[in-house]
């Protein structure tokens, strides 16, 4: 029986963990977008994996359920990368939170259910969520284990609370990391493990636009005075996804790691904190 890796979002972070955790498995890549999954699997094809593709809208609760379907039919589903999503140049506060927030808590839950023992996954979240101020505890609680479709009605939520992209995103962000933590416990019961990761800014092909865009000054200057001082690269993300989803990360469960070169150290103590 094969051992299948599943990866959702076939951008540069997926392909870079895929790369150091897909070999000897069959790696299927699914992405909103049929021809942006076929020039992923093209790549590692050529580099000697084994791959088939996908589409899949992981806001979709019948898209995300097919293709756990799918992936379970081909053989024991051992993994899983969850690298989708929609920034806030690109999308609208309510588009965000739909595909960022209710997406990620979807695939948790679908994938939860087909997860194969001694199987890890990875959430791609954001430095973003970490530079949100804190919430209160129940609206902690509330974003990590409201049912699914109950999500996107919770009262803090709302048009009226969430009125621009970023704080969607923040937001959003900030419940990927607290709904991992929630999906831990029930993966755990199946021997699996789930953590997320945060990166900051990481040089991609949206990356590019982002920096080209209206944001772009803002962006930089995060980068000029991050204690790095400079970008992220997509394999330094796959160097991290690897450790959670291989034998190393054994211990680390329900976890989430922040790599941003120390943008939010900075944001919140140093050169970039709010005036």
């Amino acid at each position: 029986m094969a051992t299948v890796l599943v990866v959702i979002g076939a951008g540069q972070i997926g392909q870079a963990i895929a790369r150091r955790v897909g070999a000897g498995k069959h790696v299927v890549l699914a992405d909103m977008r049929l021809d942006n999954a076929k020039a992923a699997a093209e790549v590692l094809g050529n580099a000697g994996y084994d791959v088939s593709t996908a589409t899949v809208d992981a806001s979709s609760r019948e898209a995300v359920h097919a293709l756990a379907e799918t992936a379970a039919k081909l053989g024991e589903v051992n993994g899983l990368i969850h690298a989708a999503g929609v920034s806030p140049s690109q999308a609208s506060p309510e588009a965000i939170l739909k595909v960022d927030l209710y997406g990620t808590a979807l695939v948790l839950a679908e994938f939860g259910d087909v997860i194969a023992r001694g199987g890890s996954g990875v959430v791609i979240a954001s430095q973003s969520g970490h530079r949100l101020p804190p919430l209160t505890v129940e609206q902690n609680k509330a974003l990590a284990t409201t049912p699914v479709e109950e999500l996107l009605s919770l009262p803090f939520l709302q048009p009226d609370q969430v009125k621009d992209s970023l704080h969607a995103y923040q937001l959003a962000k900030r419940g990927n990391v607290l709904r991992v933590m929630a999906e831990a416990v029930r993966w755990g019961k199946r021997g699996a493990r789930i953590n997320a990761i945060s990166p900051g800014i990481i040089i991609t092909p949206l990356a590019k636009d982002e920096l080209a865009g209206p944001r772009g000054e803002g962006y930089r200057r995060m980068i000029q005075l991050s204690a790095a001082g400079r970008a992220g690269t997509p394999d330094e993300v796959g160097s991290v996804g690897a450790l959670l989803m291989g034998p190393d990360g054994g211990f680390i469960t329900g976890s989430d790691i922040l790599m941003d070169g120390g943008v939010t150290a900075a944001y919140w103590y140093g050169e970039l904190a709010p005036r």
